[in-house]
């Protein structure tokens, strides 16, 4: 098939509108080449539409590495630490965290430990290990022993006993959250917990865990040329995954480069400026308004937040879109995260960023979210709101960001909840109350844990929060 032919009129034009400005050429179109202004608009636009793209790319690598920066340097975690974030402050730092279960996160790096030893507890918990693109080891999610082995490492001779993983990145992440409720059980959960180089397995330390304590930190990716810092500091010690060589090759031009240290000139540092900003908003447009068939139900505007096909997860890395909208605000996926069918060990995540007239969630009117009886979680299930700016906690002065099934709500009489988020407190309804903060969007994650048959058929509604005011 013949290509579709320019107008006659552009053909013979000498100078052409486009979408970025007039473009021009030593003759006409069809017979001249660019003019000496053109090509430099044409080979900046190039960079700067790349940047906006590899910003997309590199959400989930740049996320943990900003995460990994945090823990270390304003929380003081040694390699291989756990920091157990237990408060509505600890998580202030973390991307849409779960304020109702407390977290225990580690960052490895293999390069400076060797092989490493990961002991999970058997029950009572949920979490796993993750490389440094935030993609699940696979079979590290159920209790066990288990010995990461780096890129380039040896797997060591003495390797019985150990479910053996090895990691493409040379970084890592353990990650857990205690689901148990008993004290007892999650005392006893975490006293299994143990973290130590394989070097030092005849007599391994006790597993240190360092508290966050209120202390201010954050994990949130940084914006404009620090973000580039980040990503260029994250490829100069990562292997390169084959599927993605081309994003490689489209920030060389701009200074990013394996092997290079980050030194752009005063064009390129302008086009990645720029491109972070772009960049960003269109993560977030795309974050908020997913178009790529992401909706629970065609009655409601809640999404799939994680949209991992369980069955096959390894496909999920190569979807750009899909990935960008969920790691622009969210950390970790795995297929246990996104299930297909119902199953224990189980989580799931909807999303929403609009009330039922279709407007965005603004923190200074009033909102009700009906949650309909019998939701489809066997443990339980949780409303969380989060800052559009952070997308970590929603930052009030009550220090109340959810509302689940496991606290005293107020029900009504047919079984369901009615959860309300506004700047002041409903009267009669403030227990089942999340403050939101005028001057500020904002949105919900609705959590559902060990997700039931009518959840995976859609036969249990979920409406959307009305405005009340």
């Amino acid at each position: 098939m013949a290509p579709t032919p320019l107008p006659a009129a552009q053909i013979a034009a000498t100078t052409v509108q486009s979408r970025i400005g007039e473009l021009q050429f030593t003759h006409d179109f069809a017979n001249g080449y660019p003019t000496a202004e053109t090509l430099e608009k044409l080979f900046d636009e190039r960079d700067f539409q790349r940047a906006c793209q590899a910003y997309l790319w590199a959400l989930p690598i740049v996320s943990f590495a900003a995460w990994q920066r945090g823990q270390a340097e304003q929380l003081g975690a040694a390699n291989g630490q756990v920091v157990a974030y237990l408060s509505y402050k600890d998580k202030l730092g973390i991307l849409t965290a779960n304020a109702t279960t407390p977290y225990y996160i580690a960052f490895i790096d293999l390069t400076k430990s060797g092989p490493f030893v990961v002991e999970l507890p058997d029950e009572g918990i949920r979490g796993g290990l993750t490389d440094f693109w935030q993609q699940a080891l696979p079979g590290s999610t159920s209790g066990g022993r288990y010995l990461m082995v780096g890129p380039g490492q040896e797997e060591p001779a003495d390797a019985a006993g150990y479910t053996v993983l090895r990691t493409p990145t040379t970084n890592a992440l353990f990650g857990m959250r205690i689901t148990a409720t008993d004290p007892a059980a999650k005392a006893q959960a975490l006293s299994k917990l143990r973290l130590y180089a394989h070097a030092d397995r005849a007599n391994p330390p006790a597993t240190n865990i360092v508290e966050a304590a209120d202390r201010p930190w954050t994990g949130m990716p940084p914006r404009g040329i620090d973000y580039w810092k980040l990503l260029s500091l994250v490829i100069n010690r990562e292997p390169v995954a084959e599927r993605d060589w081309f994003f490689h090759e489209m920030l060389k031009p701009l200074g990013i480069e394996k092997g290079k240290a980050l030194a752009p000139d005063a064009r390129q540092e302008k086009l990645l400026a720029e491109g972070a900003l772009v960049g960003e908003a269109m993560a977030k447009a795309n974050t908020a308004d997913r178009r790529f068939g992401s909706r629970y139900r065609p009655d409601a505007t809640w999404d799939h937040a994680l949209n991992l096909d369980a069955d096959d997860p390894d496909e999920y890395w190569t979807r750009l879109d899909e990935r960008a909208s969920w790691f622009y605000e969210a950390v970790s996926a795995a297929a246990d995260m996104s299930p297909k069918r119902p199953g224990t060990a189980s989580s799931t995540y909807l999303g929403v960023y609009r009330d039922a007239a279709g407007e965005w969630l603004d923190g200074g009117h009033a909102y009700r979210l009906r949650v309909p009886p019998d939701a489809p979680a066997n443990l339980f299930w949780s409303v969380t709101v989060y800052d559009v700016d952070t997308r970590c906690l929603i930052l009030n002065d009550q220090q109340i960001a959810d509302r689940s099934s496991r606290m005293d709500l107020k029900r009504n009489a047919d079984g369901s909840v009615d959860i309300w988020c506004a700047p002041t407190p409903p009267e009669g309804f403030e227990q089942n109350w999340i403050p939101t903060v005028p001057g500020k969007n904002w949105f919900a994650y609705f959590r559902l844990y060990e997700p039931t048959q009518p959840y995976f058929d859609a036969s249990w509604p979920l409406p959307d929060f009305e405005r009340m005011d």
